[in-house]
This record gives C-alpha cells, structure tokens and sequence, in this order.
C-alpha cells in the first residue's frame, strides 16, 4: 500500500504528534492515520428525496474503504432540493447553491488535506457541484448518487411522479379532473425516496457522470431501494483506494475526450437542458481550453436520439435501467466516443464496454440502436438569433415534431409568478409565446426554473399549440416548446428586455435560429431606452451572487473580475 501524498504531509513523522493527538481525540488508532485517509461528502439530510438513503450508502462506502486499506473520514454538505423550492424566492437559491456545495467541498478537503474523496450527493445542482469541487481540487474522487425512486400510480397514460400534481393543477383549474382525482396524486405519486423517477436535471446528471467517467457503471441509474445499491457503494469505497494508489486524479478523468462523450450521451438521451450550463462549469473547474457550447450545437447535428425517458416517453429511470441504462447507449455511441479516456474504474473507457454485462432483456422501446435511432439528431439544440445573441438552449426530443418551426405573438412577463398567474386565469391563449423575463443568473437572481409555468399549460391543453422562452432555466421534466438560458439576460440589457406584447417571434428548431420579427432598428432604439433594473436582493448570498455570476451561456459561473463591472 503507497502512503496517500497529502495527508502524510501532517500524519507522518515525530514533529507531527500535534495532529495525530487531535485526530485520536475521536478514537482513530495510529494504524488508522497511517492508512490514506479518504472523505466521504455526504449530502445526506431530512428534506431532499434523493439524499435520503445516503446514511446507509455512506456506510457500504465507509466499509469498502475499510476494507482496501483506507481510512473514511465522512463530512456532510448542503442539499436543496427543487422541488420543495418551486414557485417560490426558495429557488433563487437553487442554481447559487452549486458553487456553495463546490467551495465547501474544496474547503474541507484542502483544509485537512485528504487524499481522496467519494463524493455523495443524487439531485440538480449536487452533482455538479461535487464534479466541479473534484475537477477544482485534482485529487482521486468518484462520485456516486443515491439512485433514482420508484414511479408512482398511472397518471396521464404514465407512471406519475410528483411533478404530476403541477399538471394535475393545470388540469384541475380547467375541469379537466375531478378533486379526487388530484388530491391522490400526494400520497400515491412517490412512493419511494431516490432522485426524481424522470430524467430530470438530477438524474441526466447522474447519467453524465458515468459518461465522464467519475461513476462506477450503472452507478448513476440502479435504483434507491435495491440491493445493488449498496453493493455499488462498497465496491465505490474499495475502487476509491485503488485510484488513490495508482494516483488517478480527476483531471486526469475529466478530459475534453470525457466532456465529448459526456456531450454525446446528454444528446443521445434527450437530457436536461441544464446539463450545457453545468457540463460548462465543470470543463471550466478542471481549466480545459474546450468551448461546451459550441460542442453541443456541432454534436447535436450528428449524434442520434436513442433514449426515450420521460417526459420524452412514459418510461421512467427504472425502465432505463433495467434497459441498459447509460452504458447500453454508450455500446450503442461506441464507434464515435473517445474509448481512450480514463475512467474511475481505473480502466479506459472502451475496456469498461468491453466488460459490461447487461442483466436484463434489452426493451428497444426505451433504448434502440445507433443504426435504427428515434432520431438522427440530438434531443438537446442551442439555438441563436437577434432575440438571443449568445444563446438560447432547447430540447426538442421532449417536443412533437409540429412545434420545430413555432410562430406566434409574445405575451410578456417581468417574473415567473406574475405568468403562473396569467396561465391559470386563462389569459394564455393558442398561438401566445410566453415571455418571462428577468429571471437569468443575475436579475433572478439565481436562474430559476419556470417548472410550474410549462406543467400548467400541458395541463391546461396548451402543450402543443404554445411556447415559453426565458432567460430563466427549465426542469429536465419539462415538455413542450420552450427555450431557455437566453442570453445575454434581461438584467443585462439583453433583446429578451425590450419585447412588447404582439411582437411576433419565431423559432426554428431545424435551422437553430430563435429571432424577434422586427426590423433591428426597432431593438436598437428599444435598447437604447432600456434602463437596468434595481437589484431584487441588497444583502446575502444572493446579493454577491448576482454580482459575479455570469451568464448561463458561460454556465453561470462567479467571475470574480465582476465585482469592479457591477460598482
């Protein structure tokens, strides 16, 4: 066993008794101090579904350090969950919460100078942020999630989940369904704990970290409640020991060869369009000279859709799974993924397809084949135009086909509340494009999802004959034509500001475009007598924060170089 690098520096000699007698304060012995000493970032708690079974997987993880020789050191960080903070100022906390999780990941591990680190954590801005805090910090990390739940009672010809009672509401308010009807979806829609049972941002996140290689196999989609989760988290805690020894750090996994195939499984499974914000935080964290959004927009013309999860299908993860999960569809991408790259299983990427057994019977209704796709394109575009100079991203596998090419007459909104509002008093009618602005990483602050807004106008039947853009951010549950992140943002004097109501916009799915249908000279003069807003927050975290954040175009990263441009 090769001593660990760093925690040696104070664990390791005569003039270091200091540290060994503070550390056998809580019992460890000195063979324990002598072994690498590895953290375990648990973002267990009491309020986040998907975090709830970490206790018991933290302590597989615990035993299978143990086990290899190493030493566990388990330290908790914070987890919000979006659920609990829709439709309310909660979620401006939600995407700024991200960089909190990577800094007190970094904090913790350079302050005692671990060796390594399992990182512990299921839903939106957990795992990015625990991938940017291992790319950031360049130490041996895996990074494994709790697994997603279980789906709940049919509802709408599908397993429903809890983002079924915002539809249900929209529903209700329409007379489409009964009160009874409703009220069952609270007790009978999550019946498990475990990340969110669709491919939401959680879960295609979770999905992309196998793809990059920071996760075991199958890590990202076997589901909460089963065995071979806990199973995993012991073969998690002994491969974390081996990476250590073999000093496999995680910018030597995270690579632009890594962020490619990453890009490539987002795009084969039509993932959350958060993934482009957070997969550019990352590349940034481990200082890769790679352009994310430039890599979408080429790949998404060529990779083929071959997953269909909810909300592009009624299969949820489970189904997913039990299909193949990431690993079948990263088999099926094989002749156009790097294979090269390393991977936490200390071995490349092409050996671990090589070696992976698939347990169950293949299901072509949720994964088929490369050759004989869903669709020869992508299921996440990055669209630009006069109406988003930088850009504007969307998830046309999520939508009907009929919607590629949407026109129709811009219906405004300064906030997300002031549209939910509008939406479920009727005011929203066949053809409007709801504009809802001032809701970007800086005039939020935060980016907040407009979740309720889109579920309330499926559930009011205007799923198909409206669309929603914003420079706010959506649910990976989301359907229906939307596109957001549009940049730059209101807040900035972006052209999302200065739309009118009955201003007509287009968007071209086919042809990536998203204009605003009036003469530019028109924008122009708007802009010119646009005046920025007064920040929504003068004291917190979030008045730093929509100080040095960035656009969602740049991944919503804090520059710090901001703070003399926002004086």
């Amino acid at each position: 066993m090769k001593q660990g690098k760093r925690s040696q520096k104070i664990l390791e000699g005569l003039g270091e008794q200091y540290y060994r007698a503070t550390l056998k304060s809580m019992g460890y012995t000195t063979d324990d101090l002598k072994r690498p000493i590895i953290g375990i970032a648990n973002s267990w708690n009491e309020i986040v579904p998907g975090h709830f079974n970490l206790r018991q997987v933290s302590q597989r993880v615990r035993d299978g350090i143990y086990r290899a020789g190493g030493t566990p050191v388990e330290f908790g960080t914070i987890v919000l969950c979006d659920g609990v903070a829709q439709g309310h100022n909660g979620m401006h906390y939600i995407l700024p919460s991200r960089e909190i999780i990577c800094d007190s990941v970094e904090a913790f591990a350079e302050a005692h100078l671990l060796d390594a680190i399992v990182l512990l954590g299921s839903c939106d801005k957990i795992v990015p942020g625990m991938l940017m805090a291992a790319a950031r910090l360049d130490i041996p990390c895996i990074l494994l999630p709790s697994g997603p739940m279980d789906g709940g009672i049919i509802f709408d010809g599908r397993q429903s989940d809890q983002t079924s009672s915002a539809e249900a509401y929209g529903m209700l308010s329409a007379k489409k369904i009964t009160k009874k009807e409703y009220i069952t979806l609270e007790t009978l829609s999550c019946p498990t704990c475990g990340s969110c049972s669709y491919l939401g941002t959680a879960n295609t996140m979770c999905c992309i970290s196998e793809a990059l290689g920071m996760t075991l196999p199958f890590g990202g989609t076997i589901p909460a409640t089963v065995a071979a989760r806990l199973a995993i988290a012991e073969e998690t805690g002994k491969k974390i020991v081996e990476l250590v020894e073999k000093n496999i750090t995680a910018r030597k996994i995270i690579t632009n060869g890594s962020i490619r195939n990453a890009i490539k499984l987002c795009l084969a499974i039509s993932g959350s369009t958060n993934a482009v914000m957070h997969i550019t935080a990352i590349a940034h964290e481990a200082k890769l000279n790679i352009n994310v959004l430039e890599e979408f927009d080429k790949l998404s013309r060529v990779t083929p859709h071959i997953a269909k999860i909810n909300p592009s299908s009624k299969y949820n993860m489970i189904d997913f799974y039990k299909a193949g999960g990431v690993y079948k569809v990263l088999k099926e991408l094989s002749a156009v993924l790097d294979k090269e790259v390393m991977t936490v299983t200390a071995k490349t990427m092409g050996e671990n397809i090589e070696d992976i057994t698939f347990l169950y019977p293949e299901n072509k209704e949720v994964i088929k084949t490369y050759n004989e796709p869903f669709g020869y394109q992508g299921g996440v575009a990055v669209l630009r135009g006069n109406l988003a100079p930088n850009t504007g991203i969307t998830k046309p596998g999520a939508f009907d086909k009929s919607l590629y090419h949407f026109i129709g007459e811009a219906i405004c909104f300064d906030s997300e509340e002031e549209a939910e509002e509008a939406i479920l008093e009727g005011k929203i009618k066949d053809g409007h494009v709801v504009v809802i602005r001032y809701e970007g990483p800086k005039g939020g602050p935060g980016m907040r999802e407009m979740f309720k807004a889109m579920k309330y106008l499926y559930g009011r039947g205007l799923g198909k004959t409206t669309a929603l853009i914003t420079d706010g951010r959506f649910s990976g549950t989301n359907n229906g034509c939307f596109v957001g992140h549009i940049s730059p943002e209101a807040a900035e004097g972006g052209p999302i500001a200065v739309i009118e109501n009955g201003d007509k916009i287009e968007i071209d799915i086919d042809n990536r475009k998203i204009n605003l249908l009036i003469p530019d000279k028109i924008i122009e003069e708007r802009l010119k007598n646009w005046k920025r807003p007064k920040p929504k927050f003068t004291t917190g975290y979030l008045a730093l924060y929509s100080k040095l954040a960035s656009s969602g175009a740049e991944g919503a990263i804090l520059k710090y170089e901001n703070f003399d441009k926002n004086k």
